[in-house]
């Protein structure tokens, strides 16, 4: 069973923070060495900084940077693939877990212990 806490830290640390490190920054991070959120405030604060972040490094690319290779900055079965395909990913990633998240707090409230009748 998944939970809102381990897709909101899935978006939050490996899909943008370890990104923006790692093709924006020092490339330093590691997921064992990456801080998880521990409150939904936390993660909230840090996925929209960390999205910031990363479109800000996606726009100062231009058509050259989009076409090359993400290299080692990736998994190597993701080395080849152009910068574009991987900022799409991306999109799809944040948008695939954020659904998600949804879909559980929506759960969550319809759930009968949730409703006023149930008081």
């Amino acid at each position: 069973m998944t939970t809102v806490a381990w897709r909101l830290a899935h978006i939050v640390v490996g899909v943008l923070e370890m990104r923006v490190d790692h093709h924006f920054g020092d490339r330093t991070m590691t997921i064992t060495d990456a801080v998880w959120p521990t409150s939904a405030d936390e993660a909230l604060e840090r996925m929209l900084r960390a999205y910031g972040l990363w479109c800000a490094g996606a726009r100062t690319l231009d058509a050259d940077g989009l076409a090359a290779p993400v290299g080692e900055a990736e998994p190597p079965e993701w080395a080849e693939f152009p910068f574009a395909m991987l900022a799409l990913h991306v999109n799809r990633e944040i948008i695939h877990h954020g659904a998600e998240v949804c879909l559980l707090r929506d759960l969550y409230r319809a759930h009968p212990a949730h409703q006023p009748d149930a008081l």
